[in-house]
């Protein structure tokens, strides 16, 4: 069920000079990942009835720690005073935002709690306890984890960093989007995956700037639908979330990212999470890529949604490559 949230206070998001600015604080420290045209995968898509279309997948699944958020993890981190890095910081993610902010801060000197649902993605928990974060888990759900880590976060006086409302994680995203306008400028639509709306919200500011005729689609699993329905009805909704892709496991709509899409956003859709295995096992197979299932929803919505894309010419963000042995093997059972 969906229900209307409470209103958020107005949080500004972050210009095209703070993205410029991210892309200076992170050269040399984050990989320039590759834009690759992948002939299999047109095919499929042309098999699925996206006739004629072309995609351009942007590979922040070889990303360090193997996903996009770590572009605003070193944004953030980098950006703090000596005396806020020693404070620390406290997350809650369900793994790629913990990876992130944990591998930032071993690169920052700065302590570092994440707090995870208690039967996380086994591959991210051990990534982020190898980084050297304090890992806490608790709740069942993306929405419990948060509520603990902002208990933690004002017992102790660290800095609490969310997914999604943060501009400065958007601003150090977005460098992404930068580099994928570099390597692709005759791009007609970019897919982007969103969980808590950080990695579209980037999307739309850079093409607003640069790529004003750059349609900007996100993409959500229908089982964890609350940014979609938050969109759709121009206010924060919280929703069901039930989702077994845990990058996409958001229960709520955001404000930051919900302001940026609501005005900037061509388009959202909704893909079943068995189109996103689907998708998994067309990147294994196609394009010989490992995509956790976040990062496989935005193919997927081009092979569920073919008639959106046909002749068009399509990035593709795969925002991660995270994924867990039990994916890869529901991926490949078909």
């Amino acid at each position: 069920m969906t229900t209307t949230m409470p209103e958020a206070p107005v949080i500004a998001p972050p210009t095209v000079r703070d993205v410029l600015a991210a892309a200076r604080r992170l050269e040399g420290r984050v990989v320039r990942t590759p834009a690759v045209a992948h002939p299999e995968l047109d095919g499929a898509v042309a098999d699925a009835g996206a006739r004629d279309a072309r995609l351009v997948v942007k590979h922040e699944n070889l990303q360090h720690t193997g996903a996009f958020k770590v572009r605003g993890a070193l944004n953030l981190l980098l950006g703090l005073d000596d005396v806020e890095r020693a404070r620390g910081i406290v997350a809650y993610s369900t793994g790629n935002h913990a990876q992130a902010l944990a591998y930032a801060a071993a690169r920052t000197a700065t302590p570092c709690t994440i707090v995870m649902p208690t039967d996380p993605n086994p591959v991210k928990e051990r990534a982020v306890r190898r980084l050297g974060a304090d890992v806490v888990l608790h709740g069942s759900t993306f929405d419990d984890a948060r509520d603990r880590a902002a208990e933690a976060a004002g017992a102790g006086g660290a800095r609490l960093v969310g997914a999604a409302n943060e501009p400065v994680l958007v601003a150090g995203v977005a460098t992404a989007v930068l580099e994928l306008l570099a390597q692709a400028p005759d791009l007609d639509v970019l897919v982007v995956p969103v969980g808590g709306g950080s990695g579209a919200a980037a999307a739309c500011l850079v093409a607003e700037a640069l790529a004003p005729g750059l349609e900007v689609v996100a993409v959500q699993s229908a089982a964890s639908p609350a940014a979609h329905d938050s969109w759709r009805a121009g206010e924060l909704r919280s929703a069901a979330n039930t989702t077994r892709a845990e990058g996409l496991a958001v229960g709520c709509g955001f404000a930051l990212t919900q302001a940026v899409l609501r005005d900037r956003l061509a388009d959202f859709l909704l893909v079943t999470d068995d189109a996103i295995t689907a998708a998994q096992a067309a990147y294994l197979t196609g394009a010989r890529t490992v995509a956790e299932g976040a990062g496989a929803a935005a193919l997927a919505a081009v092979l569920s949604h073919p008639a959106r894309f046909a002749g068009r010419r399509v990035g593709v963000m795969c925002s991660g490559g995270n994924a867990s042995e039990a994916e890869l093997r529901r991926a490949l059972a078909g």
